[in-house]
């Protein structure tokens, strides 16, 4: 049975934490690498499952707490596995006054999710951001990198239904 080097414990089914042994391993004698381990971590897994999170605890000899708080205080850190696609609905003022509530109900509608969940075939995440800096196209949606801007709610459908449709088709390998 695979075990943790740093607690002995099983490896467990779902979670190879081999990586995150070498990760720990490669910053053993940096006491102020806490947020570097916890990157380096979230690139491996594409978030910081809780597991992770007690083996980094135990490894670097400091509470879980401590852990938590740091992964939970900083943005750029998730909880929780995150979708293919990440769909971000501005809410500044200018994109709230212009319709983000309504672009944003259209959306969670479409997706079957709320603000900030993921849908449960992992292909998208629905969040919440307070500007993207595109005031002028309001209101605005970014999917990935791609901005889209003076949505409307049948525009927005439309977007959220093809970017569905792309997800569902099947990748040609020679891409």
């Amino acid at each position: 049975m695979d075990r943790c080097a740093h607690t002995g414990t099983p490896a467990g089914d779902h979670i190879d934490l081999a990586p995150l042994d070498e990760v720990l391993e490669r910053h053993a004698d940096d006491p102020g690498a806490l947020i570097q381990v916890l990157q380096e971590t979230q690139a491996i897994y594409g978030y910081l499952p809780k597991k992770t999170l007690r083996t980094i605890s135990r490894a670097r000899r400091v509470p879980f707490a401590h852990v938590y708080g740091v992964a939970t205080f900083y943005s750029q850190f998730h909880l929780r596995p995150r979708g293919d696609k990440l769909i971000r609905i501005c809410h500044g003022t200018a994109c709230h006054v212009r319709g983000a509530p309504e672009v944003t109900r259209a959306v969670v509608e479409e997706l079957g999710v709320r603000v900030g969940e993921t849908t449960e075939d992992l292909a998208f995440t629905v969040e919440s951001v307070a500007c993207v800096g595109c005031c002028g196209l309001a209101p605005v949606m970014v999917v990935d990198s791609q901005t889209h801007g003076q949505l409307d709610v049948v525009h927005t459908r439309r977007i959220v239904a093809a970017l569905r449709e792309d997800s569902v088709q099947p990748k040609d390998e020679s891409e």
